[in-house]
């Protein structure tokens, strides 16, 4: 998009007045969102953004310049007044860029650009047929399919120089049920670093027919019980406990500011011996897969915590340099617009050797989790709140019937800590990320684990086993 001497010359302005470091983000994004509602297609969107961002830092500060237009003049100018933050007088720098090769390669067999746009509506009708098929209750359903095709050039006054080209495809469903009395929602997506070849191995329609099947589950549902009990989380709900309760909180920028539970444990017992939680940008075709970083460095396999023994966090360059460490390739953003920080990618609980069928069995009254809903967590001490898509209860070491109206309530690190179960199976979702105002799209997963006592939101009853329910 830009030649290596044009952005020497940008970047030679970006340290003028003597920065420690300067980047320059170049980024074009090809986009399309096809979206259904009402039983017909409501709209098809496509469009390009263009644009740079260019960096300079000076100590511990952070000077941030961005514009859509690509010409020399132009980035001059804001990489001018980028350098105009630091006060430390003239630095000149000599650049002699060095193209960083990538440790692996992220393949694509059939990129956004190749396929007829009926083809890709045709995708969403399907999920909306099949989803309104499932059955006479269903009242709406609501279809979205997005692609993108990122081409992105990096570079910094380390001589350091990327291009790389990211391609991202997703398709969700929503589907609501309508029982007269009561309205329940059911939701599923699927997507990943890969283009339209996602739907080799993801059938649309039976995507509509599992969003729509959650929907009318709900519909039949008794109302959660209500007290300290023990929970299994299945593999097919994905990690959101270990997104939300784990990940943020062993993001480098957090910690340095004293705003995780995680901050100053490394080489401490955080989670019991059974649990391992990795952050992973090399996982082929994830949907936080990436080959270099926004910043240009290089992603890898990072063990955050192995065998309840805490390792590290994840960094950018910023934070990796406070620390006098090394990046993690954890450095992301939203788009050329804004400044990268420390962001999970693809984060999961790593398997163990329980059968996830002998794991149920081994309760006798608790709460099995099949689908995590919307919450909030408070990275300083831990505590979280998770709404439950889709439960069930477990009698006697059988799944007994769904539950509505469940909420998990807990503290992170003590919910790791008591992880005494741990399944052999596997399971991912996506999703998008905020932090900062910026979104990401990102990955999380887990097998199937206990925790042996957690405090469950209900209405059935309050504290421990109801024996008129779950009697032998």
């Amino acid at each position: 998009m830009i030649d290596k001497r044009t952005i020497s010359d940008v970047l030679q302005v970006a340290m003028q007045h003597g920065g420690d470091f300067a980047d320059i983000f170049i980024e074009k994004k090809a986009t399309t969102f096809i979206s259904c509602e009402e039983n017909h297609i409501e709209r098809i969107k496509s469009g390009t953004d263009i644009g740079a961002g260019i960096r300079v830092v000076y100590d511990d500060m952070t000077s941030y310049a961005y514009t859509n237009e690509l010409d020399k003049d132009k980035l001059i100018e804001i990489a001018d007044i980028a350098s105009r933050a630091v006060k430390r007088g003239n630095s000149p720098v000599t650049l002699d860029f060095k193209q960083i090769a990538p440790d692996f390669c992220n393949e694509v067999e059939l990129f956004p650009g190749q396929v007829k746009t009926e083809d890709k509506v045709e995708v969403v009708e399907q999920a909306n047929t099949a989803a309104r098929k499932t059955g006479g209750q269903i009242a709406q359903v609501a279809v979205t399919y997005a692609d993108a095709v990122q081409d992105v050039v990096i570079a910094n006054s380390l001589g350091r120089y990327v291009q790389d080209k990211r391609v991202r495809t997703r398709l969700s469903v929503t589907a609501i049920a309508n029982g007269g009395n009561m309205i329940q929602t059911g939701f599923d997506s699927n997507g990943g670093a890969c283009g339209f070849e996602l739907f080799k191995r993801v059938s649309p329609w039976e995507m509509g027919q599992k969003a729509a099947t959650r929907a009318l589950t709900m519909l039949q549902a008794k109302p959660a019980p209500a007290g300290n009990m023990p929970v299994v989380m299945a593999g097919e709900a994905g990690g959101t406990m270990v997104h939300e309760a784990c990940g943020h909180g062993l993001e480098a920028d957090l910690v340095q500011k004293g705003l995780s539970v995680y901050a100053g444990k490394q080489g401490q017992q955080v989670a019991a011996d059974t649990v391992t939680v990795i952050d992973d940008g090399t996982i082929p075709g994830k949907f936080g897969t990436m080959v270099f970083d926004d910043e240009g460095f290089p992603t890898q396999k990072t063990v955050l915590i192995e065998n309840g023994v805490l390792q590290g966090y994840m960094y950018d360059y910023l934070t990796a340099r406070r620390d006098d460490t090394c990046s993690t390739g954890n450095g992301r953003r939203e788009s050329f617009e804004d400044k990268p920080i420390p962001r999970m990618r693809n984060t999961y609980i790593a398997p163990g050797k329980d059968g996830p069928d002998l794991i149920v069995k081994a309760v006798k009254d608790g709460l099995l989790v099949k689908k995590m809903g919307g919450g909030q967590v408070n990275t300083v001490n831990g505590d979280f709140m998770f709404e439950v898509a889709e439960g069930y209860r477990i009698c006697n070491g059988k799944i007994a019937y769904p539950v509505k109206g469940a909420t998990l309530t807990g503290n992170g690190p003590q919910a790791l800590k008591n992880i005494d179960m741990v399944g052999s199976d596997f399971g991912f979702t996506i999703g998008v990320c905020g932090k900062n105002g910026q979104g990401a799209p990102v990955s999380d997963a887990q097998p199937t684990i206990r925790i042996p006592e957690l405090i469950v939101g209900g209405t059935e009853y309050q504290g421990g086993n109801d024996p008129k329910i779950c009697r032998r």
